[in-house]
């Protein structure tokens, strides 16, 4: 069990003071990682932190604007200056707009692409750049979703991001190989958070879910945590440009 632990490692988390980013944190943190929290809300990544106590490693919290692109390198250069330089770099924070494509505003459009596939490339490079100047290897890890591979009606700015993120993955992972900067994703299927909460409120759109996944159910943050740990670790040395769906068995099925 020794390749799993996390002990002296550090790992940023964006997006983490709600949802899927918490819950990884949380995970990350009880294998062993210190932590680095950034979201935009610095008082909730204050609660996230007091939450994440108990687990008795060191946490430190970011407030960052991702939607700030062009700002990305001087905030990964000023955390690192603060902190320290993170060893694993999990990219989750994102948004979503709904609606027909026809319909969709291009400012809505912008906004999703920016924080939700080019913030991901501005902060994997910076961390990519300080880990190639310093001799280090790193890990980071995307996070994908089902419309990575497939899509539903009314989320194209959503799919266009998330499907962006699947090659982009692949990508960075060639570039970086000789770095030892391993790049991969997780594909979560319908995950129970606040993004989603007007969903699973819809008592059609919960049976629809339920139904449709093999295991008959929303998943939960947790469920994402060994997949996050496993390609965070040792145990993942040899395995790079890969998307792990943790989906409940949906895209199995036909």
């Amino acid at each position: 069990m020794r390749l799993f632990e996390l002990d002296g490692r550090c790992a940023l988390v964006t997006g983490a003071s709600k949802g899927i980013g918490a819950g990884l944190a949380r995970g990350l943190a009880e294998a062993g990682a210190d932590l680095i929290l950034l979201a935009r809300g610095k008082q909730d990544l204050e609660q996230v932190r007091d939450q994440l106590r108990d687990t008795g490693r060191q946490i430190e919290i970011v407030a960052v604007d991702l939607l700030e692109t062009k700002g990305i390198p001087a905030a990964y250069a000023d955390l690192v200056d603060r902190f320290t330089a993170p060893d694993i770099l999990v990219n989750n924070a994102g948004m979503t707009r709904r609606g027909a494509a026809h319909e969709v505003d291009l400012d809505d459009w912008q906004q999703v692409l920016d924080l939700n596939l080019n913030a991901v490339f501005a902060l994997s490079q910076a961390f990519a750049r300080q880990r190639i100047a310093s001799g280090e290897p790193g890990k980071i890890i995307n996070i994908g979703s089902l419309m990575s591979q497939s899509t539903r009606p009314n989320n194209a700015p959503y799919a266009a991001s998330k499907g962006g993120i699947l090659l982009l993955t692949k990508a960075l992972s060639v570039d970086w190989a000789p770095h030892r900067i391993l790049v991969n994703a997780i594909g979560p299927g319908y995950i129970q958070t606040p993004l989603n909460q007007a969903l699973v409120d819809d008592p059609e759109f919960s049976r629809w879910v339920e139904g449709r996944c093999p295991l008959g159910r929303w998943g939960q943050p947790a469920d994402l945590v060994g997949a996050a740990v496993f390609l965070a670790s040792s145990a993942s040395d040899f395995v790079t440009g890969q998307m792990l769906y943790v989906d409940g068995g949906w895209l199995a099925r036909f």
